[in-house]
């Protein structure tokens, strides 16, 4: 089993599981308001900054910043 990595990490195509949403209570709750959260899978659009990702029929634009505490599988 391969460790958790930030989602900043993921090669834009590849297809992710949120193991794990980090940092301060606000930062979490935003998150999971757009959908973020533990067990969501996601497509990375595009790294780098602004990274860009796929969270259902969405995508979301996030700061590099943002995701650095998005943890996630690859496995």
């Amino acid at each position: 089993m391969l460790p958790d990595i930030p989602l900043n990490m993921v090669q834009p195509g590849s297809v992710v599981r949120i193991s794990q949403v980090v940092g301060g209570q606000d930062d979490v709750k935003r998150m999971a308001e757009m959908g973020l959260q533990t067990g969501t899978e996601v497509e990375m659009l595009q790294s780098g900054s602004p990274c860009i990702v796929r969270v259902g029929q969405a995508k979301l634009c996030f700061r590099q910043s943002d995701i650095l505490n998005i943890l996630v599988s690859t496995d």
